[in-house]
């Protein structure tokens, strides 16, 4: 292959695949958070939730934990649709990558929870301080630097997680690669071009995740 008739194709198609990059990082930030914020509450409940409470939470967390992601990208975009709830794509995607990382985020939030010693919510309520303010003062902080490496493997999975998404007609980067490919036949390039992208967007949330935990030892 002419290295330089490859770097001619990635010019002409600069914006489709910038395009997809952008769209790649705007659904997985959206799963990222909008999965944490559900994942915390899933992890609260399982950890202080009352028992029926529980026991719906665990089936939740273990039905979607054992369900294939792109199975759960499939019923939030067709199955969903019978029921009279019918998402566009970009919002099917969201929703079923969001529900997956929730669930993970979930069990994170959980563990780190209960590895904390009882000892320390005791002495939280003998101070007078009410469950919201020893969460947030007392259990949170300490938490947090379990949760976030194991975090920020999660979310280094859904963008990995996002390029399932194709299958459901959204222009992320992979869709927008393999449109490059059926023009210009060169398959092993633009993927090799992908997986590099992928790579450095993981690799940004990596860098982030140690910079954060780096500020968090420190503090500490």
């Amino acid at each position: 292959m002419d290295p330089t008739s490859f770097l001619e194709q990635i010019w002409i198609a600069r914006w489709p695949l910038a395009s997809g990059v952008g769209l790649t990082l705007i659904i997985s930030f959206l799963s990222i958070i909008a999965g944490t914020i559900l994942g915390v509450g899933v992890g609260m409940s399982l950890t202080y939730g009352a028992r029926p409470l529980r026991w719906l939470v665990r089936g939740y967390t273990d039905f979607i934990r054992g369900t294939p992601v792109l199975v759960l990208v499939l019923a939030s975009y067709y199955v969903l649709g019978t029921i009279g709830l019918q998402l566009k794509p970009f919002q099917a995607g969201v929703l079923a990558l969001a529900v997956f990382c929730s669930s993970h985020v979930g069990e994170i939030v959980r563990g780190a929870l209960q590895a904390i010693p009882k000892g320390q919510t005791e002495a939280a309520k003998a101070i007078g301080l009410t469950f919201a303010e020893t969460f947030i003062y007392v259990l949170a902080p300490q938490a947090l630097r379990q949760i976030l490496p194991a975090w920020v493997n999660t979310a280094a999975e859904m963008v990995k997680a996002s390029t399932l998404l194709s299958i459901i007609g959204i222009g992320e980067l992979l869709l927008s690669t393999q449109e490059v490919i059926a023009r210009t036949f060169m398959s092993l390039p633009f993927y090799f071009l992908a997986g590099a992208l992928y790579f450095l967007i993981n690799f940004g949330i990596e860098s982030l995740g140690r910079l954060i935990e780096r500020k968090i030892s420190i503090q500490s």
